[in-house]
């Protein structure tokens, strides 16, 4: 036994690994260290969400208050309005948008001339590096009394719709116009996961009868599958992460009833009132919405996907 034991060769540590890969390593470095210099740092400051922060105090100076922000904010009464805010937006949002990159990918694949291919692409990149002011200056713009869509509806109703200021318009401008800007651009990965597709396999399918609509649900769609489940788990995990910026620029104050959202809200209370702890923990709320949407979406995606998921 001994002897055998002796001439077994013993695992490597994960020491030896390093060294060996230090290149490796040296490339990843960079990454981590941002990471953890502007992802985990500024989780110390979360700490505010539980106290009455006092900026001449400091946060460890100030009164540690508890859950005392957390219940005045799950108490108010905009909670409910504002919380169903959020998540109608994403939900549609996410409901809506999710299939349309996966379809132009299928579409884009289709096009065999390279030249016709890169020239569409980029008629639907583009829209992806439009600034979100700029983005909303033209909703504007177009969705104005005045403007270029009113002029159509009028031609057929005699009335125009106040697009940007009735509250029953918000979700649908917001979504539909956040869709036009990012689906082209999502695309790509889907794009590319069917770049790796192996066209004897269509040629085959092809000569077997098969058409194009049968081909795309037999070839590409379980090509983009894996693809599609870890989209799907990091899109439904920040559901709640809605950015400000948009939905704060779009708001007017006869909108309000449906633009208002979370993100908008913590601005408001946090920058302009300058109730920094209780921002804080709305915010810190939110995330927690997320985390624990990410889990169940990623448990439901591996039942589903024989195994596959996030992690």
């Amino acid at each position: 036994m001994a002897s055998a034991s002796i001439g077994r060769k013993q695992k490597p540590s994960w020491i030896y690994y390093v060294f060996r890969n230090y290149t490796l390593y040296l490339f990843l470095l960079p990454a981590v260290v941002l990471t953890i210099v502007f992802k985990y740092v500024p989780m110390y400051g979360s700490i505010i969400a539980f106290k009455n922060f006092s900026p001449l105090k400091g946060i460890m100076g100030s009164e540690w208050v508890g859950f005392e922000n957390f219940n005045r904010f799950l108490s108010s009464p905009n909670f409910y309005d504002i919380f169903m805010n959020t998540l109608k937006l994403s939900v549609y949002g996410l409901l809506l948008g999710f299939p349309v990159p996966i379809v132009l990918a299928l579409m884009l694949n289709q096009i065999r001339g390279a030249r016709i291919k890169k020239n569409i692409q980029l008629i639907l990149y583009a829209p992806n590096f439009i600034s979100v002011v700029v983005l909303t200056g033209m909703l504007f713009v177009f969705l104005s009394p005045a403007g270029v869509i009113n002029s159509l509806v009028t031609m057929f109703t005699d009335k125009p719709i106040s697009f940007m200021s009735d509250p029953a318009y918000f979700r649908t401008v917001y979504i539909l116009s956040g869709i036009w800007q990012g689906a082209g651009w999502a695309s790509i990965i889907y794009v590319a996961a069917l770049s790796n597709v192996d066209p004897q396999l269509h040629d085959a399918a092809t000569v077997d009868g098969a058409s194009l609509l049968r081909r795309i649900w037999h070839i590409d769609l379980p090509t983009l599958k894996p693809v599609m489940a870890v989209l799907f788990i990091l899109a439904a995990g920040g559901i709640m992460s809605i950015g400000y910026e948009k939905a704060f620029l779009m708001q007017t104050a006869m909108n309000t009833p449906t633009s208002e959202i979370i993100a908008t809200y913590v601005y408001k209370v946090g920058l302009q009132s300058g109730d920094y702890a209780y921002s804080t923990a709305i915010g810190l709320f939110n995330s927690i919405i997320n985390i624990i949407l990410l889990v169940l979406v990623n448990a439901v995606v591996k039942r589903l996907n024989e195994g596959e998921g996030l992690y």
